[in-house]
């Protein structure tokens, strides 16, 4: 496929790896958030800063990773063909983790509008979410079950 693809592959890697490794600590600040006591505006609003760049930046991440993917599997052809079911499996992985990511935005709303109804322990349970969607995703990907 020649040395372009290799390139183009290499950048998809590292954005999602990136994209990832956002999704991972983004909820590791609402469980923060969560703990904080109501009369700790200062902490409150330390966290609230630091969640609004992760995401921000987590999205820049998202778009890149996407983009690539879709010019190895539409420009390239990776995945196209008979047998490929694996790639059907992980295009409806990536559509599970956008939506986790615009979970996220919407959890951070309900923070910034003082509107959080959820424990720290249960941010602690969503966080292993992203966890289990990328391993997903690399078995998918690396092992081709299917």
């Amino acid at each position: 496929m020649g040395t372009s693809y290799l390139w183009v592959k290499a950048f998809h890697i590292v954005f999602v790896a990136s994209w990832f490794a956002g999704l991972f600590y983004l909820p590791r600040i609402f469980v923060n958030l969560a703990m904080v006591p109501p009369d700790s505006h200062a902490e409150r609003e330390r966290l609230l800063l630091m969640a609004r760049k992760l995401y921000r930046f987590a999205s820049l991440l998202m778009i890149l990773a996407i983009a690539l993917g879709l010019v190895l599997w539409l420009g390239y052809g990776v995945g196209l063909g008979a047998g490929n079911g694996w790639m059907h499996a992980k295009l409806l992985l990536v559509v599970g983790v956008i939506g986790y990511h615009h979970m996220c935005r919407r959890l951070l709303r309900g923070f910034e509008q003082l509107a959080n109804r959820r424990s720290d322990k249960w941010y602690r349970v969503f966080n292993e979410v992203s966890v289990l969607l990328f391993t997903a995703t690399v078995v998918l990907v690396v092992v081709k079950p299917f």
